[in-house]
């Protein structure tokens, strides 16, 4: 069973797929921090993010691996934890530069499909291309959005001291970066079935999730 969740930054992605891999015995990956690791790497090894040729030279440098445990899911790159290290501002103002550049997109997607093969109990991935790119024969595509404002509200209570309106202006411009992109854009697949979270808490929409995969599972 593979299960693809896409959506811009602040749906729920990342917390919703954990829940819903956690509960159903499915293993989990993080697309997004995939692209946040490559992009570390990037930054730390001095390279010019402003030049997409340069990039293009070194994507294929880093070892990443992700492990895909949904309760404690890893990231390394070239052995080095990078968790923590991938979630600063620094790295988020920088990764839909170095993720727009087509080498490092073919590169990861590589990983991501090698990753979703070997899940042997299947596997929810998330990320901003998965069901209509990345894995465009899944099982299931769902697509979550919510309102501006609500991801802001969420985004910025995760990056503790952060302000909603400077969180919502970066976002509205992430959105535009990501579903502007050439290579693999941000979209919603013609098959996902959508699920507007702004009004929902966390628990309404992992159990909607759940059950969408049940009854897609049922109907085997």
């Amino acid at each position: 069973m593979i299960v693809a969740i896409d959506g811009p930054s602040g749906t729920g992605k990342s917390s919703t797929s954990k829940a819903v891999a956690a509960q159903l015995g499915l293993s989990y990956l993080d697309t997004g921090a995939q692209y946040r690791a490559i992009t570390w790497w990037m930054v730390n090894n001095g390279i010019d993010i402003d030049d997409p040729a340069a990039i293009a030279a070194a994507a294929g440098k880093p070892e990443i691996v992700s492990g895909t445990d949904p309760q404690a899911p890893t990231i390394t790159v070239d052995g080095v934890d990078v968790a923590g290290p991938i979630r600063t501002q620094e790295v988020t103002s920088k990764v839909s530069a170095v993720s727009a550049v087509p080498e490092v997109r073919a590169r990861i997607t590589e990983l991501q499909r090698s990753i979703a093969a070997s899940a042997k109990d299947g596997v929810v991935v998330e990320g901003r291309d998965i069901g209509t790119t990345v894995l465009p024969d899944a099982d299931l595509k769902i697509f979550l959005t919510a309102s501006a404002e609500a991801r802001a509200a969420r985004r910025s209570g995760e990056l503790k001291g952060a302000d909603v309106h400077s969180t919502r202006e970066a976002l509205i411009k992430r959105d535009a970066a990501d579903s502007s992109r050439k290579t693999s854009p941000l979209a919603k697949a013609d098959d996902a079935v959508e699920v507007d979270t702004t009004e929902l808490t966390l628990a309404q929409v992992i159990e909607c999730v759940v059950t969408l995969v049940e009854e897609k599972r049922a109907g085997k």
